[in-house]
């Protein structure tokens, strides 16, 4: 079992940054991917960016590539997200999600992911 903790969400202007960070409550050596979804009001759960913990690989959403950054630290059993040239549509309470096995080529899908931190609510003002 492994609890995730998110932290950095808040409320920022359009074109402003924020740093999602996701705690692990142990370590992290028996889990491959971690990664972070998000849910805006009315609409289904999508996923934004995750890493394979041990090879480092990276994957984002179209919307974000360029902006996001998805970051691993081991040594802290941590994932970080740093979200810069943030815009309105970003606004949304953001999960951290990890498992034990390689996602699913593709699409992030959420079934793939058996742990979940609470949220974290990201608001960028217009």
């Amino acid at each position: 079992q492994v609890r995730l903790m998110e932290s950095g969400g808040g409320l920022v202007q359009s074109g402003g940054s924020l740093n999602l960070s996701c705690a692990a409550s142990r370590d992290t050596l028996d889990l491959t991917a971690m990664g972070w979804f998000r849910q805006a009001p009315g609409k289904e759960r999508e996923g934004v960016a995750y890493i394979l913990l041990m090879a480092g690989n990276r994957y984002y959403t179209d919307s974000v590539k360029g902006r996001f950054t998805i970051v691993k630290d081991r040594a802290k059993n941590t994932v970080s997200l740093q979200m810069n040239s943030l815009k309105p549509e970003d606004t949304a309470v953001y999960y951290c999600a990890a498992d034990f096995f390689r996602p699913s080529p593709g699409d992030m899908l959420a079934k793939d992911y058996e742990f979940w931190g609470q949220g974290t609510q990201v608001t960028v003002a217009s």
